[in-house]
């Protein structure tokens, strides 16, 4: 059975993932991004969408924002956002 994530979390994380694609060159907004996806993994995990968190819980530990540098792993971050939309797409609620 799929996992049914909530409406509110489904924006959120829609809005995450998008940040995302702006954030990569950006330090203010990938600290954003990854507040943003640190706060979604407990509001995930408290949901007991644990399938989900696990996802976000990878992506956070290949998001490390540093001052001044292009993010070295803004590519691997990005094929994870992409599977993130792509499961909120598939969510059914």
């Amino acid at each position: 059975m799929a996992e049914i994530l909530p409406d509110d979390i489904k924006k959120d994380l829609e809005s995450a993932c998008a940040l995302h694609l702006r954030a990569t060159a950006d330090y203010a907004q990938c600290e954003e991004f990854s507040r943003a996806m640190s706060n979604l993994l407990a509001r995930l995990e408290d949901a007991r969408c644990f399938e989900t968190a696990d996802i976000v819980m990878g992506l956070l530990l290949d998001c490390n924002p540093k001052t001044g540098a292009h993010c070295d792993k803004a590519t691997v971050v990005g094929r994870v956002t992409k599977k993130l939309e792509d499961k909120i797409k598939s969510s059914h609620s």
